[in-house]
């Protein structure tokens, strides 16, 4: 992946020089959902060649993250194991989701020949949180954000259902839990303790994130962003902001985001109707 970028946009150095972060993926996926992962090996030297991590949910099956060896370019490995995941798709009777660079173009085309299709469209925006924290006023409803308790994970599962029309409880356990990686989850309610949004943060040494994510509106976005950019400070984070939240596009640059990439959701249906906004990540994948 980092040779990618870097072969193709320059941009390697933005995942640093540690190998350390990308030891937490594998370490997430096989706590969260073992023996999924789908490998590729030299029939000579067993050398991995290619690997992609998939994911059964309750709704669907989520596949994510796919990655090659530089020297497997060109052999067509990323499509046997995409055919492998959606064959086992198929098995299940569920659709297939993952979320992709627009920038990677070869990458995009592969998922739309396999017969993905495209959906939402969101901005990967940067932010370096400072020592002492944001700078600028807390929200409207900041003070209904709160950390969420073990008995939140269903409410959690069925707010995201609701909304979004998937589900995976499975996920919100896990991070409840918090025995692998390190997790802050974050719910907003309103006045009657209805759930207006969550966001789940990675605080780990190795891997700052902001997302999985869900929200009824972009009051509830703003919210919830601001508690979950607080919690990361000093740290630099990465946030995947649906498109169709303007208002909420616009706040985060006056916070001082930045954009840096743009990724698609697809998914081997056509897109389900939801409401409020998704904001998906990829430790796990959440498509």
């Amino acid at each position: 992946m980092v040779q990618w970028y870097e072969s193709r946009l320059g941009q390697g150095a933005r995942f640093g020089d540690s190998p350390a972060p990308f030891l937490l993926f594998p370490q997430v996926y096989e706590a969260l959902d073992p023996v999924e992962a789908i490998t590729v090996r030299d029939d000579v030297t067993q050398a991995i060649l290619g690997i992609c991590f998939t994911h059964e949910r309750e709704t669907h099956l989520s596949i994510g993250i796919v990655a090659t060896s530089p020297e497997a370019a060109g052999k067509g490995i990323a499509r046997q194991m995409m055919q492998t995941a959606l064959d086992k798709a198929l098995g299940l009777g569920k659709r297939a989701r993952l979320v992709s660079s627009l920038l990677n173009l070869d990458s995009f085309s592969l998922y739309t020949r396999l017969g993905f299709i495209p959906g939402a469209i969101f901005q990967d925006v940067l932010f370096n949180v400072p020592e002492t924290g944001l700078t600028i006023p807390a929200p409207e409803g900041h003070e209904r954000v709160r950390l969420a308790k073990v008995e939140d994970a269903i409410r959690i599962a069925d707010f995201e259902f609701a909304t979004q029309g998937i589900r995976r409880e499975k996920d919100f356990h896990f991070f409840l839990r918090n025995d692998v990686g390190d997790w802050r989850v974050l719910v907003q309610e309103n006045a009657v303790g209805e759930l207006t949004g969550y966001m789940v943060v990675s605080v780990h040494p190795s891997s700052s994130m902001i997302g999985p994510g869900a929200v009824t509106d972009e009051k509830a976005a703003t919210a919830l962003l601001w508690q979950a950019l607080d919690t990361l400070r000093g740290k630099s984070t990465v946030i995947l902001v649906p498109c169709l939240a303007p208002g909420l596009v616009k706040t985060l640059y006056r916070w001082g985001g930045r954009n840096v990439e743009l990724h698609v959701a697809q998914c081997t249906s056509a897109p389900l109707p939801t409401t409020g906004f998704a904001f998906p990540t990829f430790l796990p994948e959440s498509a």
